[in-house]
C-alpha cells in the first residue's frame, strides 16, 4: 500500500463514495457548499457562465439550480469530476495554478475550500481573477493559517470518527490579509467575514445525522469566506 504525503490530490480517488455520502467525511463541505452558494446571485445575462474551481464531487450543483447559469466544474482528479457531472457541472479536468480557460470568459467564479490546498497561491489566485470578466463575482472560502486553525482542522478534526487524516498540509493554510492583496494585485476588491459550523449541526454530524449549517462568525480565525466584484477597468491578466 502506497502511504501519501499530506494534501497529496490522489487521497480524494480512494475518498470519491465520501463526496454524497449522507453523515460521511465531507458532510460538513456541505454545508459549505450551500454557504457558498448563498453569495452567488441570479444570472443577470442569457448564457452566464459559472466556474467552479476544485469542485469535487458537484456539491455546490444543487444549490446553482434555477440560478439561471452553465456551471463548469474544474478537478484535478477524474473521480470527482464524474460525480460533478452527474449532478449537472460540466466537467473540465485541470489544475487551479494553469486553468484551461479562456481569459475573461466566466461571470462568476467560485473557489470553494480549495486555496488552502494549493502550492502556488499567487498563481492560483491570478488564475482565478483571469478568467474572471470585468465586473464579475468571486467567491471563495478557506482556512486561516492560525496555530487555532491548525489545532481545529488537523490536531482534532482529522482525529475524528470517520474523517481521513493528511487531507490537509496546514503549511499551506491561508492568511485572509495575504489573500486579499493577492485579490486586489488582479484587480479584485475581496472582503471577507468568518464562519463556523452550527453547534447543533456539529452535534448532528458526530452522532452520525445529516442537517447541518454554516453561519457567520465575528472570528475568521479558522474558516472565513470571501466575496468581490473585479475592476470594470482591469484588463484580465
Amino acid at each position: 500500500m502506497v502511504t501519501l504525503a499530506p494534501n497529496d490530490p490522489r487521497q480524494y480517488d480512494d475518498l470519491a463514495g465520501e463526496w454524497w455520502r449522507p453523515g460521511g467525511a465531507f458532510e460538513v463541505l456541505h454545508w459549505l457548499a450551500a454557504a457558498r452558494a448563498r453569495l452567488v446571485p441570479a444570472a443577470t445575462r442569457r448564457g452566464a457562465l459559472l466556474v467552479d474551481v476544485g469542485c469535487g464531487g458537484g456539491l455546490l450543483a444543487p444549490h446553482l439550480v434555477g440560478k439561471g447559469y452553465r456551471h463548469v466544474g474544474v478537478d484535478l482528479r477524474r473521480a470527482g469530476l464524474e460525480q460533478a457531472a452527474a449532478r449537472a457541472a460540466l466537467p473540465v479536468q485541470g489544475d487551479a495554478v494553469r486553468l484551461p480557460l479562456r481569459t475573461a470568459c466566466a461571470d462568476v467564479v467560485v473557489a470553494g475550500e480549495i486555496l488552502e490546498h494549493v502550492t502556488d497561491l499567487p498563481g492560483a489566485v491570478a488564475e482565478l481573477c483571469r478568467v474572471l470578466r470585468p465586473g464579475g463575482l468571486l467567491v471563495l472560502d478557506t482556512v486561516n493559517a492560525t496555530a487555532l486553525s491548525r489545532f481545529v482542522i488537523v490536531t482534532v478534526g482529522e482525529r475524528l470518527p470517520g474523517v481521513p487524516r493528511g487531507i490537509h498540509d496546514a503549511a499551506l493554510f491561508v492568511d485572509p490579509a495575504r489573500l486579499t492583496a493577492e485579490c486586489a494585485r488582479h484587480g479584485v476588491r475581496l472582503r471577507v467575514r468568518g464562519l463556523r459550523p452550527s453547534a447543533s449541526g456539529m452535534v448532528r454530524w458526530l452522532t452520525g445525522r445529516t442537517g447541518g449549517r454554516i453561519v457567520p462568525s465575528r472570528s475568521t480565525a479558522v474558516l472565513y469566506q470571501g466575496a468581490g466584484r473585479k475592476e470594470e477597468a482591469a484588463d484580465g491578466r
